[in-house]
């Protein structure tokens, strides 16, 4: 049975009131004492308080202090008047029973009107977060749009540049080419003169009346020089080359690279995005950290080593819902089902180890013991000898 606290003390003013109420040595928390606009109840057991006040107060604003062996309350009233006393006069037990149900009734749904409300502010954060994050990568999007254009706009200039003193050039071969043509021709002209009036030369001891082309060797070469001048080759034909590159997701070389690795890389990559991706409730409420398997391995690892083998537990099912190909969270795991008593889930944990501990190397050598001996612990534990061997 509670006892009811009969020994306190008040004052008021028009517009609060201050009561005092003495704890007799027990210590109080702001859990013990539940307030609503005309009803007040401590509850520090063994001790109990309870009234129904002479009118409505503000409850959102008034406030109650904890400290030195007493609860302090400075009570504002809704409306500024004097108080004949501190509780409800010649208040029957219904009344008192009604208004205290009223009470706890009005504080339910003050609660959950709080909660709705932090729900809907917690919307509007998130959407402004939404917006100010799409106002940020249109903002960066814009700036990569006009770098683009001022960089494209920059080798158009550069391009126009460099085709208009291609064409200068030309001009000027060109105007060079003609006026060095006619100076060509004319001793193009003087050549063949000079090689025809060599061998149309009268030989000695021959007349000039009786003189005639030879029809020799030396008429032939004339032609055939000429013939030589004049032919050009012909132009060369024109093909077409396809080049078929293998596609690669990585920069090197194929020669260089290993292709199983990589293509195994990218797998595990893919896998744990989409791990990572899946719409887990329960990972609705936590923080960033709390989602990353290594922090839940390590908290796993401290609860262990502080004896809640239950809380290291669960870390580490959190942990393998996250990434289910880190063999040492169920060595770990299988650690802590020993503890408890779980031989049938320790086995299955040390057995999933050393699936995942293959290749057997000198790195994980360590790992596998260890997920041997637990094994075999749990085997034992059970009276099976042969396979705990």
């Amino acid at each position: 049975m509670p006892v009811w606290l009969r020994e306190y003390s008040w004052r008021q003013t028009a517009a609060a009131v201050y009561l005092s109420l003495p704890l007799r040595g027990v210590r109080a928390t702001s859990a013990s004492i539940f307030c609503t606009d005309q009803y007040l109840k401590v509850s520090i057991p063994p001790f109990l308080f309870e009234a129904i006040l002479y009118a409505p107060i503000d409850d959102t604003n008034s406030t109650a202090k904890i400290g030195n062996g007493i609860v302090f309350f400075t009570l504002y009233k809704k409306e500024v008047a004097m108080w004949d006393s501190l509780t409800l006069p010649n208040a029957n037990k219904e009344k008192l029973q009604y208004l205290r149900e009223n009470a706890v009734l009005k504080a339910h749904e003050k609660a959950k009107e709080e909660t709705e409300a932090k729900k809907v502010t917690k919307q509007e954060h998130k959407k402004y977060a939404l917006e100010a994050t799409m106002k940020l990568e249109e903002a960066e999007r814009k700036r990569i749009e006009d770098l683009k254009e001022k960089e494209r706009q920059k080798v158009t200039k550069e391009l126009e540049l460099w085709k208009k003193q291609q064409n200068d050039a030309e001009k000027q071969k060109g105007v060079q080419r003609d006026e060095e043509l006619p100076h060509e021709v004319e001793k193009l002209k003087a050549k063949k003169k000079e090689k025809v009036n060599k061998t149309m030369t009268p030989n000695e001891g021959v007349s000039k009346a009786g003189l005639k082309p030879t029809k020799g060797h030396g008429s032939c070469s004339i032609f055939s020089e000429n013939l030589k001048e004049e032919q050009l080759p012909a132009p060369r034909s024109a093909a077409t080359i396809k080049i078929n590159f293998t596609s690669r997701v990585f920069p090197t070389a194929l020669r260089e690279s290993r292709v199983a690795e990589e293509e195994e890389w990218l797998r595990k990559q893919a896998e744990a995005r989409r791990t990572i991706s899946a719409d887990l409730s329960e990972l609705e409420d936590l923080k960033e950290e709390e989602k990353n398997p290594d922090w839940l391995k390590d908290k796993g690892n401290k609860m262990f080593a502080t004896g809640n083998y239950l809380a290291a537990v669960n870390a580490y099912n959190l942990a393998v819902r996250l990434n289910n190909k880190l063999p040492l969270l169920y060595l770990n795991r299988a650690a802590c089902h020993l503890q408890l008593r779980n031989l049938h889930k320790a086995i299955e944990d040390s057995s999933k180890a050393l699936e995942l501990l293959t290749p057997p190397v000198r790195d994980n050598e360590n790992a596998r013991v260890k997920a041997y001996v637990r094994r075999g612990t749990a085997f034992c534990q059970l009276e099976l000898y042969a396979e705990g061997l």
